[in-house]
Protein backbone atom coordinates (compact mmCIF):
# COMPACT_ATOMS: atom_id res chain seq x y z
CA UNK A 1 0.00 0.00 0.00
CA UNK A 2 1.45 2.86 -1.14
CA UNK A 3 0.95 6.38 1.35
CA UNK A 4 -0.99 9.39 0.57
CA UNK A 5 0.83 12.86 2.18
CA UNK A 6 -0.66 15.91 1.22
CA UNK A 7 1.99 17.65 -0.74
CA UNK A 8 1.47 21.17 1.46
CA UNK A 9 2.37 19.56 4.62
CA UNK A 10 5.40 19.52 6.00
CA UNK A 11 7.11 15.23 6.15
CA UNK A 12 6.89 13.52 9.77
CA UNK A 13 9.59 13.35 11.25
CA UNK A 14 10.30 9.37 10.54
CA UNK A 15 9.68 10.47 7.07
CA UNK A 16 12.58 13.18 7.06
CA UNK A 17 14.84 10.65 8.03
CA UNK A 18 17.99 11.89 9.81
CA UNK A 19 18.75 15.38 10.64
CA UNK A 20 22.15 17.23 11.30
CA UNK A 21 22.85 18.34 15.37
CA UNK A 22 23.24 21.74 14.32
CA UNK A 23 19.86 22.02 12.86
CA UNK A 24 18.26 20.52 16.50
CA UNK A 25 20.60 22.98 18.52
CA UNK A 26 19.83 26.03 16.49
CA UNK A 27 16.71 27.48 18.42
CA UNK A 28 19.03 27.05 21.36
CA UNK A 29 21.98 29.00 19.91
CA UNK A 30 20.09 31.71 18.74
CA UNK A 31 18.37 32.26 22.16
CA UNK A 32 21.71 32.16 24.03
CA UNK A 33 23.11 34.18 21.72
CA UNK A 34 20.31 36.76 21.62
CA UNK A 35 20.89 36.66 25.34
CA UNK A 36 24.76 38.20 25.29
CA UNK A 37 23.08 40.46 22.38
CA UNK A 38 24.57 38.52 19.21
CA UNK A 39 21.51 39.09 16.67
CA UNK A 40 23.35 37.06 14.70
CA UNK A 41 25.01 33.75 15.63
CA UNK A 42 27.00 33.75 12.67
CA UNK A 43 29.90 35.73 14.50
CA UNK A 44 29.92 33.26 17.28
CA UNK A 45 29.81 30.39 15.44
CA UNK A 46 32.26 31.67 12.18
CA UNK A 47 34.71 33.71 14.63
CA UNK A 48 37.61 32.64 13.21
CA UNK A 49 36.17 33.41 9.05
CA UNK A 50 35.23 36.84 10.49
CA UNK A 51 38.27 38.06 12.34
CA UNK A 52 40.99 35.67 10.79
CA UNK A 53 42.78 33.00 12.04
CA UNK A 54 45.35 35.36 13.79
CA UNK A 55 42.97 37.71 15.33
CA UNK A 56 40.78 34.27 15.96
CA UNK A 57 43.74 32.43 17.87
CA UNK A 58 43.61 35.42 20.57
CA UNK A 59 40.28 36.90 20.94
CA UNK A 60 37.00 35.75 21.78
CA UNK A 61 33.59 37.95 21.02
CA UNK A 62 32.17 38.07 24.38
CA UNK A 63 29.22 40.14 24.31
CA UNK A 64 27.35 42.59 21.94
CA UNK A 65 25.81 45.43 23.99
CA UNK A 66 23.52 47.90 22.24
CA UNK A 67 23.14 51.79 23.24
CA UNK A 68 19.91 54.10 23.40
CA UNK A 69 19.52 54.76 20.39
CA UNK A 70 20.04 51.30 19.05
CA UNK A 71 22.52 52.09 16.10
CA UNK A 72 26.01 51.71 16.84
CA UNK A 73 26.74 48.67 19.55
CA UNK A 74 29.84 47.86 20.84
CA UNK A 75 31.33 44.65 20.69
CA UNK A 76 33.53 43.02 23.46
CA UNK A 77 36.12 40.52 22.69
CA UNK A 78 38.23 38.76 25.68
CA UNK A 79 41.66 38.66 25.18
CA UNK A 80 45.16 37.72 27.02
CA UNK A 81 46.25 40.98 28.49
CA UNK A 82 49.88 40.26 26.94
CA UNK A 83 48.10 40.39 23.35
CA UNK A 84 45.45 43.42 24.22
CA UNK A 85 48.21 45.82 22.26
CA UNK A 86 48.01 43.84 19.24
CA UNK A 87 44.31 43.50 19.33
CA UNK A 88 44.09 46.95 20.01
CA UNK A 89 45.99 48.07 16.45
CA UNK A 90 43.82 46.09 14.47
CA UNK A 91 40.44 46.76 15.76
CA UNK A 92 39.68 49.16 13.01
CA UNK A 93 40.24 46.44 10.23
CA UNK A 94 38.22 43.76 12.53
CA UNK A 95 35.49 46.20 13.19
CA UNK A 96 35.18 46.76 9.36
CA UNK A 97 34.96 42.55 8.90
CA UNK A 98 32.64 42.04 11.73
CA UNK A 99 30.20 45.05 9.89
CA UNK A 100 30.80 43.25 6.56
CA UNK A 101 29.40 39.85 8.25
CA UNK A 102 26.39 42.13 9.71
CA UNK A 103 25.63 43.63 6.24
CA UNK A 104 25.49 46.87 7.53
CA UNK A 105 26.97 49.53 10.53
CA UNK A 106 25.94 47.35 13.51
CA UNK A 107 29.41 47.72 15.38
CA UNK A 108 30.86 51.01 16.05
CA UNK A 109 33.08 50.29 19.16
CA UNK A 110 35.30 47.67 20.03
CA UNK A 111 36.27 47.06 23.77
CA UNK A 112 38.66 45.02 24.84
CA UNK A 113 38.65 42.62 27.55
CA UNK A 114 41.73 41.13 29.21
CA UNK A 115 42.48 37.64 31.23
CA UNK A 116 44.77 35.44 31.79
CA UNK A 117 45.32 32.79 29.25
CA UNK A 118 43.30 30.48 30.54
CA UNK A 119 40.43 30.08 32.59
CA UNK A 120 37.39 32.86 32.38
CA UNK A 121 34.47 32.10 35.21
CA UNK A 122 31.60 31.47 32.43
CA UNK A 123 33.33 29.14 29.83
CA UNK A 124 37.15 28.26 31.20
CA UNK A 125 38.24 30.48 27.59
CA UNK A 126 41.32 28.67 26.26
CA UNK A 127 42.98 30.73 23.66
CA UNK A 128 45.37 28.32 21.47
CA UNK A 129 49.15 29.23 21.28
CA UNK A 130 50.41 29.65 17.70
CA UNK A 131 51.49 26.79 15.84
CA UNK A 132 55.39 25.91 16.44
CA UNK A 133 56.86 24.88 12.78
CA UNK A 134 59.92 22.26 13.30
CA UNK A 135 63.18 23.71 12.15
CA UNK A 136 64.31 22.28 8.27
CA UNK A 137 66.96 19.35 9.04
CA UNK A 138 70.45 19.72 7.82
CA UNK A 139 71.10 18.95 4.30
CA UNK A 140 74.29 16.60 5.25
CA UNK A 141 71.39 14.79 7.68
CA UNK A 142 68.98 14.26 4.56
CA UNK A 143 71.83 13.56 2.78
CA UNK A 144 72.85 10.82 4.93
CA UNK A 145 69.88 9.75 5.79
CA UNK A 146 68.83 9.42 1.21
CA UNK A 147 72.62 7.42 1.37
CA UNK A 148 71.35 4.94 4.27
CA UNK A 149 68.55 3.57 2.13
CA UNK A 150 69.48 3.93 -1.36
CA UNK A 151 69.84 0.41 -1.40
CA UNK A 152 66.25 -0.74 -0.83
CA UNK A 153 64.61 -1.09 -4.22
CA UNK A 154 60.78 -0.17 -2.96
CA UNK A 155 59.95 3.01 -2.95
CA UNK A 156 57.92 3.26 0.28
CA UNK A 157 59.77 0.72 2.68
CA UNK A 158 62.97 2.94 1.19
CA UNK A 159 60.88 6.44 2.15
CA UNK A 160 60.19 4.93 5.28
CA UNK A 161 63.59 4.24 6.07
CA UNK A 162 65.15 7.63 5.28
CA UNK A 163 62.31 8.97 7.67
CA UNK A 164 63.93 6.60 10.57
CA UNK A 165 67.70 7.18 9.75
CA UNK A 166 66.39 11.14 9.69
CA UNK A 167 64.91 10.70 12.95
CA UNK A 168 68.01 8.81 14.27
CA UNK A 169 70.53 11.15 12.69
CA UNK A 170 68.80 14.58 14.04
CA UNK A 171 68.80 13.23 18.09
CA UNK A 172 71.32 14.59 19.78
CA UNK A 173 73.82 12.20 21.53
CA UNK A 174 73.60 12.72 25.47
CA UNK A 175 77.32 12.32 25.43
CA UNK A 176 78.25 15.08 22.88
CA UNK A 177 76.12 17.35 25.01
CA UNK A 178 78.50 17.12 28.38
Amino acid sequence: MARTTNPSSPPSRRERGFEATGGLLKQQIRVAGEQRGFAVARLLTHWAEIAGEDLARVTRPVKVGYGREGMGASLTLLTTGAMAPMVEMQKDRLRERVNAAYGYAAISRILLTQTAATGFAEGQVEFAPAPKTPPKPDPAILAKAAETAAPVKDPDLRAALEAMAQNILTRRNPKEGQ
